[in-house]
């Protein structure tokens, strides 16, 4: 099986099509703040789920993400939903942004920093911290951070791996986030489209999960924890 990186580089089209089987997210970021004329910055953009809700009214967007080839399809997504071009495109890592200090009224990310901050990595708290650091760096004073991670794929009510608990207690034990949780279904036409669709990206375990419950909504919980500055 590929690797998460693996399909970011070579598989984002398929990518692309799993992430647009769920729901659409720009009135749950609206609850927290209203991105409205504001400088947005999507952290790990991928192939734009984050940018697509909230190009259209942001006063401009900057999408960073380390895979080009997210970065490419995310720019023709943008395209193709006849925007007026308010964005740019920039491969970078989160922990070394190439961007201006106190430029940015509104960072999101979605599923990108654990993949930085998970124990799998032993160094995984000094990134948290860089990534932190970066992100503080390049806000404006009265902006707002918003993050979007896993709380479980194939379950109906939260139960993160455990690789990234400790990931998630740092947010709002150590970095003051607040924090809820929301149900983010797959939702396919049938249950082999289903299997089709997750297998590739969350494993074989799921795939026989789905095939064994007959879903062709598959049930994923994903937390949003949101900071202040």
């Amino acid at each position: 099986m590929a690797t998460h990186e693996q399909i970011y580089q070579n598989q984002s089209d398929i990518y692309e099509l799993m992430i647009s089987k769920q729901p659409e997210l720009s009135e749950v970021i609206r609850e927290i703040r209203n991105f409205q004329d504001l400088a947005v910055l999507d952290l790990g953009a991928g192939t734009g789920r984050l940018s697509s809700a909230v190009a259209k009214d942001a006063g401009s967007l900057i999408c960073t993400d380390i895979s080009a080839s997210m970065l490419e399809l995310l720019d023709q997504k943008l395209i193709g939903q006849g925007l007026e071009r308010n964005w740019s495109t920039v491969v970078a890592d989160h922990r070394e942004l190439p961007l201006a200090d106190k430029s940015i009224d509104l960072a999101v990310s979605g599923w990108s920093i654990g993949y930085l901050a998970n124990t799998d990595n032993d160094d995984w708290a000094e990134n948290l911290e860089r990534v932190m650091s970066e992100l503080h760096r390049v806000l404006k004073p009265q902006a707002t951070i918003i993050i979007f991670e896993t709380m479980g794929t194939g379950t109906e009510t939260p139960n993160p791996p455990g690789f990234l608990t400790k990931y998630y207690t740092a947010l709002e034990e150590e970095y003051g986030f607040q924090h809820k949780w929301i149900r983010m279904d797959y939702t396919f036409s049938h249950v082999e489209e289903a299997r089709q669709c997750t297998e590739f990206f969350f494993g074989e375990e799921l795939g026989r999960k789905i095939l064994d419950n007959q879903w062709s909504t598959v049930p994923e919980c994903a937390g949003i924890w949101w900071k202040h500055i």
